[in-house]
């Protein structure tokens, strides 16, 4: 599904040269392992303020300080799920977030844009009320995001695309510039979406000045295995969802968790002093 061979993204570790594929020596269980980056266990406090520019304008301009903070920072795993393959990956994924110290996920689900009688016939079934429906104004309290959908003809849900649409007053104070964020897919078919619904996505984080994390090939040799279906990418983890009957193998789980938690990885790099 990459193009490619597999370039992953680590200081410390130089990948093998033997192997049936770029990078991996499949005798080596360390060298499969996925990648691990440095964390400090220090964390900042990240305050937000505003600066006026020559033409008199205010921009927002961001400032850290070197004080610890008690709280952990904060990722959101924001997804729309019809049938429950992307919660699958959200449910998987906040368990590798909450595996980092100083880190913790919470789950929120985007707004249902269809009428209670259009879901019933869709045959969806119910949603996890445990999960709670998160407004624009939310987004602001996250330190960094993971963001998961289906994919619609390459492009993300309708469901979720109304949710960025609602976020006009956070872009024009620039309230999320420089948060990363991720996605998470799920696709019906092999050649449905996997990439591109990811990579179509990404304007979304652009036109609020965030930051594109993708995951690489720091999932090791996982990521080049042949032998059975998986979804996911360079982009992200990803479930194929077939006729809607299928559901996410222990790999493809796996590689979600593993996108958690190198996502809380790079939230706490990133909020070194």
């Amino acid at each position: 599904m990459g193009k490619g061979g597999g370039c992953v993204p680590s200081k410390k570790k130089k990948p093998a040269t033997t192997g049936d594929g770029p990078g991996i020596d499949d005798d080596n269980d360390a060298t499969n392992a996925p990648i691990q980056i440095d964390d400090d266990q220090t964390t900042i406090d990240g305050d937000r303020t505003t600066a006026t520019n020559t033409a008199g304008t205010t921009t927002p301009a961001i400032t850290t300080t070197a004080a610890k903070i008690s709280s952990p920072l904060k990722i959101f795993v924001v997804f729309y799920s019809m049938y429950g393959h992307v919660e699958s990956l959200a449910k998987r994924m906040k368990k590798g977030v909450d595996s980092v110290e100083g880190v913790e996920a919470t789950l929120y689900r985007v707004p249902e844009t269809l009428s209670q009688e259009v879901v019933e016939q869709m045959k969806a079934p119910v949603k996890d009320l445990e999960i709670p429906e998160i407004t624009a104004a939310e987004l602001t309290a996250a330190d960094g995001f993971l963001f998961g959908f289906p994919t619609r003809y390459g492009c993300m849900a309708a469901q979720m695309k109304a949710f960025f649409d609602s976020t006009g007053s956070l872009w024009k104070e620039q309230s999320l510039a420089g948060k990363p964020a991720g996605f998470f897919v799920s696709t019906g078919t092999q050649g449905g979406g996997q990439e591109t619904t990811a990579w179509t996505a990404i304007t979304q984080l652009v036109h609020h000045g965030m930051l594109f994390v993708p995951i690489g090939y720091t999932f090791g040799a996982g990521m080049f295995k042949m032998d059975s279906i998986r979804g996911g990418s360079p982009y992200g983890a990803g479930v194929f969802a077939g006729d809607g009957s299928r559901e996410a193998t222990e790999t493809e789980l796996a590689l979600a968790e593993h996108q958690g938690n190198y996502m809380a990885a790079i939230v706490k790099r990133l909020a070194q002093p």
